[in-house]
């Protein structure tokens, strides 16, 4: 049998930010190519010698500047035939949370620009680049409800309303904070510091610090993580 296929492998990286009480997602500026001046997802062709993570942990390096330290296989996209308008491509997609403040973007390679946007304020993407972010904005959502991965969002001490803020902005709708409150902090991985918050007027408020560890060893004891948002 003679195989004949001509299809290239990509990989995709959805990198989510959170600041000003608002869900950001990294977006990089073609300069070159068919969406040459266009916003499209940290991504490109994966080398022949190459890992998958590895390829696009390169992608962040080259074309943003960042190196993140939690990469998620999110979904492999290659149903439209059509997808990029040079070839046919199949594109594996990864998903990354960070905490935004801490990072300094830096354009590179075929990288005109590199920002964060808003989710609620998206300039048009290129390739299929909307469908692949209401993927993972989708499970981002769903992963709140049994991940604690609001806190990779997060500075290491932070407010605790940043925390209820931040599940409202993600979800798209207002919490029960008096049960969530009680709910997070009957886990036991959650401190309250003695550090205080010095951003608001009036009195001052206490920072608390997810312990990682003690989640970790929480997990390793068959404890399980859920929340539910009716």
């Amino acid at each position: 049998m003679v195989l004949n296929q001509n299809i290239k492998v990509a990989v995709d990286a959805i990198v989510f930010g959170y600041s000003q009480h608002q869900l950001h997602v990294l977006l990089v500026q073609q300069k070159y190519g068919p969406m040459q001046g266009r916003w499209v997802l940290v991504g490109g062709f994966v080398h022949d010698d190459e890992a998958l993570q590895a390829a696009v942990e390169r992608e962040l390096r080259e074309e943003a500047g960042i190196t993140v330290n939690y990469l998620e296989q999110l979904y492999t996209f290659g149903d439209a035939v059509q997808r990029d308008p040079r070839m046919r491509v199949v594109s594996v997609a990864y998903f990354a949370l960070v905490n935004a403040t801490e990072l300094k973007l830096h354009a590179d390679t075929d990288a005109a620009d590199a920002r964060w946007f808003p989710i609620s304020a998206l300039p048009p993407l290129g390739y299929d680049h909307d469908h692949i972010l209401s993927v993972a904005i989708q499970r981002l959502k769903s992963k709140l409800s049994y991940q604690p991965i609001g806190f990779d969002l997060l500075p290491e001490y932070f407010l605790f309303s940043d925390l209820e803020n931040l599940y409202c902005s993600i979800l798209g709708q207002e919490i029960d904070r008096r049960n969530f409150r009680k709910k997070i902090l009957s886990f036991g991985f959650l401190e309250e510091t003695d550090r205080v918050s010095k951003k608001n007027a009036g009195r001052p408020a206490k920072l608390f610090r997810f312990n990682k560890l003690k989640y970790k060893q929480l997990e390793q004891a068959g404890f399980y993580f859920e929340i539910k948002f009716a």
